[in-house]
């Protein structure tokens, strides 16, 4: 029998408001613990919550952005559970009616588009943050205790819910990028992993293919970069065929992925709604969005990533120009003129390895650069990559110089460099092959990096094989 995954998604993203979604204290990322809070968020007797106009603009924002109704009349719900990260006992999120739903992102892959539905995206107060001291990596499993940081508590949150629609490990990863790269333009977030301000849990099941049915999922929790997702995916995907094929039966759990080390152990029973005990906020009344505020927001949607992407693999092809928009470079990329796809090569390569901020760079000078890529040895080459965003940078410095192309000039070096390792080279006509760039470094490093890269390779592989 053959399988098919069936992938859902529950994305979490920290909306980028000066202050907390229902009180006034500052959101500020890396605040000594337990310095941005007050009664509201603490959740302490008779302090009432105010909503956030703000987080609310944002999310109706993404909700266009996601193609969703936005709906007219929605409610904030008490989403009760018991954990120390809950000063009040219970979260104040969206239920049966949030603001956004029945939304769809197309996810442009190498293929053609997948469509992903979104079934809602709601607003939320994030939780406060555990911290596990003690155990292996900061992991609540072998943690000798917790320390809770109210801090995050009451950060606008809002939760994008996909429908079971992703098909496999990479278009997760693809639409999660894409995701990403399509808040952090809205600017209504930063989304970054590494501070907590993007998070995502993966539902993972799987059928036979061709089936519509859905069985029983797991819930991966804790991935903390797309790759990771992907992998966490393969790997529970394979888990859950193994048990069906072996006779038994998928239990409905939580797991937590550990990166390091590859698995995923059981963390709880996955929870349903009905454990939460939803019922209306009654400190707050409702949210009804006027129609006015609904189109303005509309109409300040910019054009969105995956427009982008297609619009740009006519002349770069897919996945340079996925690379190109995920990165934030395709801005860059329109302002640079000169071939396309060696301009696409030079962003998303040896750009991207100098760490410079890409809407930093001088265009133009860039464009020069690249134009005499083939006539600048690579060291200079390098060199001004890692200059061009700095200010007064000209490309003409380094105009002048030229590669060592003379084969006259360059075969005593290469001849020099074989006899100074004949044990590589008798390695190298054993068949290992990938000593080649071995032998080609040596050169360009004698060379000072002046050396023709692509003659030294010619003239090293003719005398090896003499």
């Amino acid at each position: 029998m053959s399988w098919e995954p069936v992938i859902g998604l529950e994305i979490h993203i920290h909306l980028k408001t000066r202050t907390k979604m229902f009180c006034r204290c500052a959101v500020a990322y890396g605040a000594p613990e337990n310095t941005r809070t007050c009664p509201v968020c603490l959740g302490h007797p008779g302090s009432l919550p105010v909503p956030n106009r703000r987080a609310i603009e944002m999310t109706i924002l993404l909700g266009h952005a996601l193609d969703c109704r936005i709906a007219g009349h929605a409610v904030f719900h008490r989403k009760n559970y018991f954990y120390p990260d809950l000063p009040k006992g219970y979260q104040i999120s969206q239920y049966d009616e949030p603001l956004c739903l029945d939304g769809r992102v197309l996810v442009p892959g190498p293929d053609g588009d997948a469509e992903v539905g979104i079934v809602r995206a709601h607003l939320e107060e994030d939780a406060a943050k555990n911290i596990h001291v003690g155990g292996a990596e900061g992991r609540i499993g072998g943690a000798e205790r917790t320390l809770v940081d109210f801090n995050r508590g009451g950060t606008p949150l809002v939760e994008i819910v996909t429908a079971p629609d992703i098909r496999s490990p990479d278009e997760a990863r693809r639409f999660l990028q894409l995701l990403r790269q399509t808040v952090v333009e809205l600017g209504i977030s930063d989304a970054e992993m590494e501070k907590g301000s993007l998070r995502f849990d993966v539902n993972v099941s799987v059928r036979p293919t061709g089936s519509d049915e859905l069985r029983t999922r797991t819930e991966l929790k804790n991935m903390n970069s797309f790759a990771f997702a992907a992998k966490g995916i393969a790997r529970e995907v394979g888990r859950q065929i193994t048990v069906y094929e072996s006779g038994g039966q998928v239990e409905q759990e939580t797991l937590h992925f550990d990166p390091s080390r590859e698995s995923a152990p059981p963390l709880r029973s996955k929870e349903e709604a009905q454990d939460y005990r939803y019922l209306p906020e009654p400190d707050l009344v409702p949210v009804d969005p006027p129609s006015e505020l609904v189109e303005r927001l509309r109409a300040e949607l910019p054009e969105l990533p995956a427009a982008r992407i297609r619009r740009l693999e006519a002349s770069v092809g897919f996945e340079p120009a996925e690379g190109l928009v995920t990165s934030g470079r395709d801005s860059l990329f329109d302002r640079v003129a000169g071939d396309r796809r060696a301009v696409a090569n030079v962003l998303m390569n040896e750009l991207a390895g100098t760490g410079v901020d890409p809407a930093a760079v001088n265009a133009d000078e860039l464009g020069k650069l690249i134009e005499a890529r083939g006539r600048i040895p690579r060291a200079a080459f390098a060199e001004a990559l890692g200059k061009s965003a700095d200010e007064g940078f000209t490309a003409e410095a380094y105009l002048g110089e030229t590669t060592i192309a003379d084969t006259n000039e360059l075969l005593p070096v290469v001849d020099r460099i074989l006899a100074a390792n004949v044990d590589q080279v008798a390695a190298y006509r054993n068949g290992k092959a990938g000593l080649l760039g071995f032998f080609v470094g040596q050169v360009m490093r004698e060379t000072g990096g002046k050396a023709d890269a692509k003659v030294v390779n010619e003239l090293v592989r003719e005398r090896l094989q003499a």
